[in-house]
């Protein structure tokens, strides 16, 4: 579980659709399996933290004192808002509701169209990007791509691709967007990770410490390799592929479901 969550969180493919369906097929769910898909979480966010290690004590050496440092956080803050305001809002109803596979297979689809459309769109009327670099950023542009990540609270939408193309689509580069998906992981991670260790407390005992341990881990791992290999993809490939990936497994679930070749369980 740790090692599919390391390999789906910043591709935009979805970790959560994907962990739901690992859970399943593993018969690994219940409430507090739920509470260790989020906190697994935070072995991904610890791999961006690593490869952006410079980038974040630069930014946290100059907080007083530096105008970009300053605006880089600004815009974090305000690109975690929406989907925090919404998952502190709806989170019970929506893992009440779309925390199953078929739910998950249908935003695969759904989010696969996008995905294409998106990229269909930007090979018909090819411009040069509006920003270039996160630190190019307008506070506006912040909270447009938080609003774009607030979508991800459906699972299977995938976080990183909501953050990812809607920051394209809103003028973003593909670098730009990309890694300003990465650095607004920090806190969104970070936030669901105390949140659900908090109201979830009781679930947990002293006797799961070895299991959240060996998922963070897997997670730091995978995650790590996978942005490293993700900032080099990007540099000459879109995500037309991953779109295909999402149409095609997606696709493949509910025919597993509706045929039932495979019994999942919610």
């Amino acid at each position: 579980m740790g090692i599919v969550e390391g390999l789906t969180e910043f591709l935009p493919i979805s970790s959560t659709g994907h962990l739901i369906l690992a859970g399943s097929l593993l018969d690994f769910t219940g409430d507090k399996v739920k509470v260790f898909e989020i906190v697994i979480q935070a072995g991904a966010m610890l791999a961006v933290i690593w490869e952006y290690r410079v980038r974040i004590a630069s930014v946290l050496t100059g907080l007083f004192t530096d105008r970009r440092a300053q605006r880089f956080v600004l815009n974090l803050v305000v690109g975690f808002l929406p989907a925090a305001a919404l998952g502190f809002l709806f989170n019970t109803r929506i893992k009440a509701v779309l925390f199953a596979p078929v739910p998950v297979a249908l935003a695969f689809i759904v989010g696969g169209l996008v995905i294409l459309w998106v990229e269909r769109r930007q090979r018909a009327a090819p411009a040069r990007a509006r920003i270039e670099s996160v630190d190019d950023m307008t506070v506006m542009d912040a909270f447009k791509v938080g609003c774009a990540q607030a979508f991800a609270l459906v699972p299977g939408t995938s976080r990183s691709g909501a953050t990812i193309i809607g920051g394209m689509l809103f003028g973003l580069s593909r670098k730009a967007a990309t890694e300003f998906s990465f650095f607004l992981a920090i806190p969104t991670l970070l936030a669901a990770t105390v949140y659900s260790l908090y109201k979830e407390r009781a679930l947990l005992s002293a006797a799961d410490v070895p299991m959240f341990t060996v998922g963070t881990v897997a997670a730091f791992v995978s995650a790590f390799l996978c942005v490293r290999w993700l900032l080099r993809y990007i540099s000459t490939h879109d995500f037309t592929v991953f779109a295909w990936y999402r149409i095609v497994f997606g696709l493949l679930v509910l025919a597993s479901a509706w045929g039932g070749w495979v019994v999942w369980a919610d």
